[in-house]
């Protein structure tokens, strides 16, 4: 199937694909840049496409490639993904002057979108500045794969591999892969891991750990509660995603994230965002018209944000 679009060389060794439905699209609209989540590619979750095809011409949806797509996370890092992203970030804002970016992350797409916005910066170096941020199946990995662990009955496993990865850690040997060799875990995963990305993923207080629904109010604070009030926040979190534990109340923990955010003098887009109803994690397996409520639900956002509105104090 043909897809039309325009592949943009952010830099060498870096590219997005923007979705280019009509020959006369706005060639300099505000962007919406889309981050997936472990596995994830080019086209790879179908709901991107719903988005483009809903925006209105001063918006543009631009699916990013970092180093970590596909396979690749398995070795990398947030702090690596948030590099390349700031350099995404730069390039769109330097092609399109005076326009507006918001990122939209999927499932650890979120991850590397927290990073982005309150992560450590290594060389001092502030990132570019965005416009607004989407968090779309954020949750937390170490929770995920230890509840699909505890259910398929590698739990102690489970728990073995992740303190290998920490004494591999300890030795020196983070950025060695964890042998595969009687490892449910990388078969779970369905990648060659290093020892810290493991431990990064699978550990409490790992760098990835954002989204946990144990973490403390002032863990939060230190995470949630940085994001700067210039950033405006959706988060939109399937009803039926099933990577989210049963015992995780997914209202509450959207509750608590958007607390941190406004006890930090952040703002959230509540109205738009929230739980939506019968969507899975990426809604690959929902209905077109699932796909499309959380499409509508996006453009509400971005319609705010382009207009000088603040997200969450109406619907439009």
């Amino acid at each position: 199937m043909a897809n039309p679009g325009v592949l943009h060389q952010c830099t060498p060794r870096l590219v997005a694909f923007e979705h280019v439905l009509s020959a006369s699209a706005n060639p300099t609209p505000n962007t919406l840049l889309w981050i997936g989540g472990l596995g994830d590619g080019f086209l790879t979750v179908k709901y991107p496409k719903v988005i483009a095809r809903l925006l209105p011409p001063d918006w543009s949806l631009v699916e990013v490639l970092l180093s970590s797509g596909y396979k690749g996370w398995g070795v990398g890092s947030l702090k690596r993904d948030a590099r390349e992203l700031g350099q995404c970030v730069e390039y769109f804002k330097a092609s399109r002057l005076d326009k507006k970016v918001v990122l939209m992350g999927h499932s650890t797409g979120c991850q590397d979108v927290m990073e982005y916005l309150v992560g450590d910066v290594a060389d001092d170096k502030p990132r570019p500045s965005v416009d607004g941020a989407i968090l779309q199946g954020g949750l937390s990995d170490r929770e995920a794969f230890g509840d699909i662990a505890q259910k398929q009955g590698f739990k102690e496993k489970f728990d073995e591999i992740v303190k290998l990865a920490k004494e591999m850690i300890d030795q020196g040997r983070e950025h060695e892969i964890v042998p595969r060799r009687d490892n449910p875990v990388s078969d779970l995963l369905g990648a060659p891991i290093t020892a810290y990305r493991t431990f990064s993923l699978l550990a409490p207080g790992g760098d990835d750990d954002y989204f946990s629904s144990d973490l403390s109010d002032s863990t939060l604070a230190s995470t949630f509660g940085k994001i700067p009030k210039e950033t405006p926040v959706m988060f939109l979190l399937g009803a039926g995603d099933p990577y989210v534990p049963a015992y995780v109340d997914k209202e509450q923990l959207i509750g608590r994230f958007t607390r941190a955010i406004r006890d930090g003098g952040g703002v959230v887009d509540d109205i738009n965002g929230g739980v939506v109803p019968e969507a899975q994690h990426n809604l690959n397996d929902n209905t077109e018209e699932v796909r499309e409520m959380l499409a509508r639900r996006v453009v509400g956002f971005l319609q705010a944000v382009g207009t000088g509105v603040t997200p969450g104090t109406s619907r439009l």
